[in-house]
């Protein structure tokens, strides 16, 4: 098990007891959990290797409530970490040990769909996909869909800039966010953006989207919505290697084709999901592409034509072009699927999420091999290759001492390769605990003050999800120490010793 929080982190000295009392004032009894069976189950998010009890959990149903339990917390100096539906896969939701975990679950409406402007109000606490079925009678629906869309919240969506099998055409949650209503620290009332294309002063969407909860306690949002597309092509190429797939999907942007979306999956991936779903996947190609082309009939018709003879010349061996709205379905189902389905090969596995330029992706799959057989660990590949954006699953066993710690090291490996190749150290997943050194190696010293500057502007006391994200410079020259120690070259800016 990781050590996630240090002592750095953790300098807060809460009185519980009066802590409690004053959130019996702000709360009912059935709004606040303070035992430790009752708290159990928000101990760790997604990604369930870091575990870290909170001192209490509170449930407000209000935005009156959570406006009286952040002042409480203000003025008793106690940090705070919002949750909503507990899917981040990089610690980001991890409580606080001496904080209160703030749970969103409640605030679960959607206030309006206006069809006519094509725009939708909700809480934070409504699941991404409840958007789309609430528009679909109006023939919209809402873009972003991480694989997570079932469960995971619109709230945390905007926290860590979600993405989804669209985003390479549709954008990320920034794209299509147009305002959020949050609370600060102190407990002021803020409302960002507009439901205006634009907004004079500065962008401050653009800085909460992805701020992971250190900036503000999100109330509502304000998210576009798109009509649906009047037809659809969803096809299947196989490869017979890894590195040509790879290259495939640089050239099919390179050509001017721009998919709805293009995943890529390795052959232990194609497997699992096949014995998982049976989505009537090649088993024995060593890498799939799953292309959905969207637009009016004509214009699919011509593109599909023009998309299967331009991924013959790029090496595949095996195109299926979906027959049925149904087998369309299945295609998707299996990518959907797939983290599941690993799960299922595997005691197990630790998601990577990571960006590259889409020309080095065959390149860094390779090296990603090279990786995984240093350090003899298995890697599946299951991505959105058409933005660059990795999620490498290293399949690990938690039971064996000192296995969790190889493979989080094999991780921080893969996410250095990704910026040593021009990219970056996340691309949906946020950072949480789970990418803080690596981000000592993206970013040099004087960048990092600024990201601690423009919290320090919203949360003057660093009461908001402390310790996650933003590395303190004391870490990364330790973080940089330890790499020229093991004759590793961190980031130029980083102190070497």
């Amino acid at each position: 098990m990781a050590t996630v929080y240090r002592q750095e982190d953790c300098a807060f000295a809460t009185d519980r007891d009066a802590l409690i009392e004053g959130l019996r004032e702000a709360l009912d009894d059935d709004n606040l959990l303070i035992d430790d069976e009752a708290m159990r189950p928000y101990e760790c998010d997604g990604l369930s290797a870091y575990r870290q009890m909170p001192l209490v959990v509170a449930l407000p149903s209000s935005v009156e409530e959570v406006q009286a339990v952040l002042r409480l917390c203000s003025r008793l100096h106690v940090p705070v970490v919002a949750r909503g539906s507990g899917t981040s896969l990089s610690a980001g939701s991890l409580p606080h040990p001496q904080g209160v975990l703030l749970s969103l679950s409640r605030f679960n409406q959607i206030l309006s769909v206006d069809d006519r402007r094509r725009i939708a109000k909700v809480q934070p606490g409504v699941r991404n996909l409840a958007i789309s079925e609430a528009a679909a009678p109006f023939g919209l629906y809402y873009a972003p869909d991480p694989s997570s869309q079932i469960t995971c919240s619109i709230g945390g969506n905007v926290a860590e800039n979600a993405g989804g099998v669209h985003c390479l055409k549709y954008g990320l949650t920034v794209h299509n966010v147009l305002s959020v209503t949050m609370l600060t620290m102190d407990g002021d009332l803020v409302t960002l953006g507009g439901e205006s294309l634009d907004s004079p002063g500065y962008d401050l969407m653009a800085a909460i989207t992805g701020s992971e909860g250190m900036l503000g306690v999100i109330v509502d949002v304000t998210v576009k919505l798109l009509p649906q597309p009047p037809a659809k092509e969803v096809l299947l190429a196989g490869f017979a290697d890894v590195e040509t797939a790879g290259n495939a999907v640089a050239g099919i942007i390179a050509a001017g084709i721009i998919p709805g979306g293009l995943e890529m999956m390795d052959n232990p991936a194609i497997r699992a999901a096949e014995d998982f779903v049976h989505a009537g996947y090649p088993v024995d190609a060593a890498a799939i592409l799953i292309c959905e082309l969207d637009g009016n009939p004509d214009e699919l018709r011509d593109q599909l034509e023009k998309l299967c003879t331009l991924l013959e010349e790029l090496g595949s061996n095996d195109i299926r072009v979906a027959q049925t709205p149904a087998e369309q379905a299945s295609f998707w189902a299996g990518r959907k699927a797939a983290f599941p389905a690993v799960g299922r090969i595997s005691p197990d596995y630790y998601c990577i999420d990571g960006t590259i330029p889409r020309k080095r992706l065959a390149e860094v799959l390779r090296r990603m091999q090279e990786l995984s057989d240093q350090y003899g660990q298995r890697v599946v590949n299951v991505f959105h290759a058409g933005d660059g954006n990795l999620h490498p699953l290293v399949l690990y066993d938690g039971n064996v001492p000192g296995e969790f710690e190889r493979t989080e090291e094999l991780g921080g490996k893969i996410l250095e390769l990704c910026v040593e190749v021009g990219g970056t150290v996340t691309g949906e997943h946020g950072v949480g605990m789970e990418k803080i050194n690596q981000m000592c190696v993206q970013f040099p010293p004087a960048e990092i003050e600024q990201f601690h500057a423009l919290k320090a502007a919203f949360d003057r006391h660093g009461l908001l999800n402390p310790g996650k994200a933003i590395p303190t410079l004391s870490r990364c020259a330790e973080f940089g120490a330890m790499h020229v120690h093991h004759g590793q070259l961190p980031h130029p800016d980083i102190p070497r010793f």
